[in-house]
């Protein structure tokens, strides 16, 4: 009966994914571009302090990046 915990606790751990990962596939260019400049993508609009720099997933979204400069 205790073989049962151990293959139980063994299973669970042999289809656990990793976390914080997403198996995406590849993204598309404009999608690596926008996220190499320090961009991200989204669907909807952002507040004023951010700026559109292109698109993002073959122009499905559009990539936003911070464009307010910081204090000196």
């Amino acid at each position: 009966m205790r073989i049962l915990y151990l293959l139980f606790a063994v299973l669970v751990f042999l289809f656990q994914g990793t976390p914080g990962v997403a198996d995406e596939g590849p993204s598309p260019a404009d999608t690596l571009a926008c996220r190499i400049q320090g961009g991200f993508c989204r669907l909807w609009s952002c507040p004023p302090v951010f700026s559109v720099s292109g698109t993002c997933y073959g122009g499905l979204l559009q990539c936003y990046y911070w464009s307010v400069s910081p204090a000196q």
